[in-house]
């Protein structure tokens, strides 16, 4: 089922290319131009799902009457965990402070918005080393 939308996928983006051709100040090229957008998003969206997605484990014939507790396979948090929480920190503070001197604070506020995920997941690797019971 995954291959299905990998080639849906890469026929939908192959649509945009040929759309983006197509792109001009008349009707005919606003409508080029929605094809491009929703196509583009679409197939990339296909693809990701097609290449990212994981296999579900079959379970059709086997009905689960007890709950199986999954083994605990925590293991302590490496100090590249650290590393890289702090860096991705550092790094966001640095690109948000050279967006407020050479473009305002607007701009970094726009920067930071967009850097929210980034710095979201550098804490957490931050706090989830600090926070580690082999630490």
């Amino acid at each position: 089922m995954r291959w299905y939308a990998v080639i849906a996928g890469a026929a939908l983006i192959a649509l945009a290319f040929f759309a983006a051709t197509r792109v001009a100040d008349t009707r005919e090229g606003l409508v080029a131009e929605v094809v491009l957008l929703f196509s583009a998003l679409a197939g990339i969206g296909l693809l990701v799902y097609g290449l990212a997605a994981r296999d579900r484990p079959d379970l059709k014939g086997e009905p689960r009457t007890t709950p199986v507790a999954a083994p605990d396979l925590t293991r302590p948090r490496s100090s590249r965990d650290l590393l890289a929480g702090a860096g991705g920190v550092v790094l966001a503070i640095g690109l948000v402070t050279g967006l407020a001197l050479s473009g305002g604070p607007l701009w970094a506020g726009l920067g930071f918005a967009l850097l929210l995920p980034m710095l979201a997941g550098s804490v957490y690797l931050f706090v989830r080393y600090l926070r580690s019971p082999g630490r």
